[in-house]
C-alpha cells in the first residue's frame, strides 16, 4: 500500500498590514495540495517531510504537527481526512525556510539532492509556484504549506 501526501497551503495576509499578533491577523486555507501536486515519490518526501526517509535525507520539516493557530479551513479539512487518529508525519514548513533551504543538499548516497526530487522539475513545481506567488504578496513568513500522510 502506497502512502499518500494531502494538505493545504495557507497564508496570513493581514500580518504583513497590521501585525501577527493582531486579531484580525489569522491564517486562511488557500489551495488544498491535491489541486497541484498529484505525486508521492517517496524520495520527495524523504527529503521534505522525512517519510520512508530511508534515502538518508535532513527532512526540512518532521512531525511538527498540525499548526495551534491553522486556519478553520485546514482544521476542517484535517478533520474530514480523518483527524490526528488516521493522520501520521503531520507537519508545516513557512515559504521562508523552503526559500532558505539547502536544495543541492544530497541523500546519504550523495546521489539525490533536494532540487533533482523535490525541486522546481518535479511534480512539487506548481505548489512552490502558489507559495511563491503569494510570498511575493504577503510576506514569506506569512505563507505556508501544511501536509499529513496515510
Amino acid at each position: 500500500m502506497s502512502t499518500d501526501v494531502s494538505g493545504m497551503i495557507e497564508c496570513r495576509p493581514l500580518a504583513r498590514i497590521w501585525e501577527e499578533g493582531d486579531e484580525d491577523a489569522v491564517w486562511h486555507a488557500t489551495i488544498d495540495l491535491s489541486l497541484l501536486n498529484t505525486g508521492n515519490a517517496y524520495d520527495a518526501l524523504a527529503c521534505l517531510f522525512g517519510i520512508h526517509n530511508s534515502f538518508g535525507f535532513r527532512p526540512l520539516s518532521e512531525d511538527r504537527g498540525l499548526p495551534q493557530d491553522a486556519s478553520d479551513g485546514l482544521r476542517d479539512a484535517f478533520n474530514a481526512w480523518g483527524g490526528p487518529e488516521d493522520a501520521r508525519g503531520t507537519t508545516w514548513i513557512s515559504w521562508a525556510e523552503l526559500a532558505a533551504a539547502d536544495w543541492d543538499a544530497t541523500d546519504r548516497s550523495g546521489t539525490r539532492t533536494r532540487t533533482a526530487v523535490a525541486g522546481a522539475g518535479t511534480h512539487w513545481a506548481p505548489v512552490w509556484d502558489v507559495m511563491r506567488t503569494l510570498s511575493e504578496l504577503h510576506g514569506p513568513e506569512q505563507v505556508r504549506l501544511v501536509v499529513w500522510f496515510d
